[in-house]
């Protein structure tokens, strides 16, 4: 039996690694210029000329290092190690949450119109497993929602369209296989991310019906990594800005390779 759990295991795996390698498959870039956001509202320019140096490659993708903590129940937080791959089409993100005794493995994903969740005791034992149009829309945003991490994918010539609320509140809307993704951004006189948030498919509710909820966090600091300035300390969590906001996740970056 337990053979037969270990070769089922590495099947998983291999699917999960070959959508992450299929992410990370690298394309010709062109290079970033202030041409490329000329057009755009004052503060969005503002943004865009803080996060990309003039001259770097517009990446395509990233693949993250991350640790932090993760809120398992209300009153509990575990540790968690994490690395991701993300871009403008999907992302995969593998994490080892908790230590010793009680840890859990597994992975959190978008690509190709599918989204999965799944983590196991041990890496073993079943935890969670969401695979449903639910949690493919919950993913969409989550992919959307984290493309601070990749703000060459946020150029109007990526298909974004962006407006300014205000002087210091951007928001870019755009879709992702057809699901309308509208993310709000929150940056100081430099162009510097404070705060970012959308609305995200969940099942958070008192009645676990599913519908779109605030959700997002506070991105208290920033690392530049190969000319790209992106956020690296972040806490986030759902109905974000009310009395109800549930934060469940907590990350700095170490390591960010654009590609």
């Amino acid at each position: 039996m337990f053979i037969c759990i270990q070769l089922l295991n590495t099947m998983k795996n291999h699917n999960i690694n070959k959508i992450w390698h299929t992410l990370a498959t690298p394309t010709p870039t062109k290079k970033f210029t202030e041409e490329l956001i000329a057009e755009l509202p004052a503060p969005v320019q503002r943004y865009f000329s803080h996060a990309i140096t003039p001259g770097t490659p517009l990446a395509t993708g990233v693949k993250l290092t991350m640790e932090g903590k993760f809120r398992a129940s209300p009153d509990k937080w575990l540790t968690m190690q994490g690395e991701e791959i993300l871009t403008a089409k999907g992302f995969v993100w593998k994490a080892l949450i908790g230590s010793g005794l009680f840890h859990l493995k597994g992975a959190d994903y978008y690509y190709n119109g599918a989204g999965k969740v799944e983590f196991k005791i041990w890496g073993l034992i079943p935890f969670v497993k969401a695979i449903n149009t639910d949690t493919t829309r919950s993913s969409i945003a989550r992919c959307g929602g984290e493309l601070f991490w990749l703000p060459s994918a946020l150029l109007p010539q990526q298909g974004v369209s962006w407006q300014a609320i205000n002087d210091d509140t951007i928001q870019a809307s755009f879709q992702i296989d057809g699901e309308p993704v509208n993310l709000t951004l929150l940056i100081d006189e430099n162009g510097k991310v404070l705060q970012a948030k959308l609305p995200r498919w969940g099942n958070q509710t008192t009645d676990k019906t599913w519908s779109y909820l605030p959700f997002g966090g506070k991105l208290s600091a920033e690392t530049t990594f190969d000319g790209l300035t992106i956020p690296s300390e972040i806490a986030a969590g759902w109905y974000v800005e009310t009395d109800s906001y549930y934060e469940f996740f907590q990350a700095t970056i170490k390591q960010a390779e654009f590609f």
